[in-house]
């Protein structure tokens, strides 16, 4: 690289671990070409929580008064037994949590944060977007990585991120380790509030718990809507993917559940199901030129809500590394592995076992009750 010209890297992903990443390198001094498989850079789904560790994380990023004008800050957070509707545990997230840990506990649509995310990257303009290009492989020698679209097109810079989610190319071309296929489903949807039942209309993260399935509800937007996510164990071999889902499926596995949380699932219009899976830690992310981050690095499951928010420190430390090593890529990317590979292992073999607990029947059931 000329020493005169500022580093180049391509971000092969449009979501929020990828504008992260964009954001975060290119405010270190670099250019950026975020590659976008879809026709148009935006964000599907319905909500998600936002810990402490991801305000952080948009702070350092520059972003975290955007997201937390767009947030919903809750009181607390409650687990509930699913099958007589009783509490089992609440945690406060109020003052002393945010005194504790510097920041607040909120949740957000995934469209407001990945927007909040989009406004800096729009106004940065070292930062520039290709959509319509699905990336199917990658490539590098010692001096450039280059990604190469299906229509064969290529794309050269001094290295690549891959940000490409849970079914990574770069993963498979760089790893090639199988995801690990749950069985449990989870569909979500989004109710506008005056069609929430008013018993529910908690200011809170509410998990209800039952024998091989949950519920969880929480405001979204001011309270004008509500995020509506159920996850059960599938009676079928399931194959990982998202798509449309029934009403008709979701009544099927709650039957047991306590009429107070099961008044919830005739509320929604429609659902999107996600057949679930994750993937076993590995001990390298990173080769040469080329690394991976967020889902593409640490596919998890849902149960401690820390998906999105590793994928936004993952972002943090990669600029920071960038920088302490003047884009020395080997020297920054070992140091991003070294940091980031047992932090984000622990966090998913903690929602492994999260959970078993949310899903536990019989004697254990009584046991996580009593806890």
């Amino acid at each position: 690289m000329n020493s005169n010209s500022k580093p180049k890297i391509i971000v092969i992903g449009g979501g929020i671990g990828g504008l992260a990443a964009a954001l975060a390198v290119a405010r270190e001094g670099a250019e950026v070409l975020v590659l976008e498989r879809a026709e148009k850079i935006g964000e599907i789904g319905a909500g998600i929580q936002l810990g402490a560790n991801a305000f952080a994380a948009l702070d350092a990023l520059g972003v975290g008064e955007a997201a937390r004008s767009r947030a919903v800050f809750t009181d607390h957070l409650r687990l509930m037994d699913g099958t007589n509707a009783k509490s089992v545990v609440e945690v406060d997230v109020g003052e002393n949590y945010r005194k504790r840990f510097g920041n607040p506990y909120a949740v957000i649509h995934r469209a407001d944060i990945h927007l909040s995310i989009l406004e800096a990257v729009l106004q940065n303009p070292d930062i520039s977007f290709q959509v319509n290009t699905q990336i199917v492989a990658v490539e590098q020698d010692e001096n450039s990585a280059t990604a190469i679209d299906s229509n064969g097109n290529r794309y050269t810079a001094d290295a690549i991120i891959g940000c490409d989610g849970v079914k990574s190319v770069v993963r498979q071309q760089l790893i090639g380790d199988e995801a690990k296929v749950t069985g449990h489903v989870v569909y979500r949807a989004v109710v506008d509030a005056d069609n929430m039942p008013e018993d529910l209309k908690q200011n809170a993260p509410v998990v209800c718990a039952g024998p091989k399935c949950h519920l969880v509800h929480y405001p979204l937007r001011g309270g004008k809507q509500y995020n509506l996510v159920v996850t059960f164990h599938s009676r079928n071999k399931e194959e990982w993917g998202v798509t449309d889902g029934s009403k008709e499926e979701v009544l099927s596995y709650f039957q047991g559940v306590h009429p107070m949380p099961f008044q919830m699932l005739d509320r929604p219009t429609s659902w999107r199901r996600w057949a679930t899976a994750d993937r076993d830690p590995v001990e390298r992310w990173s080769f040469g030129r080329i690394t991976i981050l967020g889902d593409a690095a640490h596919p998890m499951t849902l149960y401690l809500a820390q998906g999105a928010c590793q994928a936004l420190e993952d972002a943090v430390v990669l600029g920071l590394v960038l920088r302490k090593y003047g884009f020395d890529y080997d020297k920054a990317f070992a140091h991003y592995d070294r940091v980031r590979i047992p932090r984000t292992a622990r966090v998913l073999h903690s929602a492994r076992e999260m959970g078993r607990v949310y899903h536990a029947d019989g004697v254990d059931r009584l046991v996580r009750n009593s806890l």
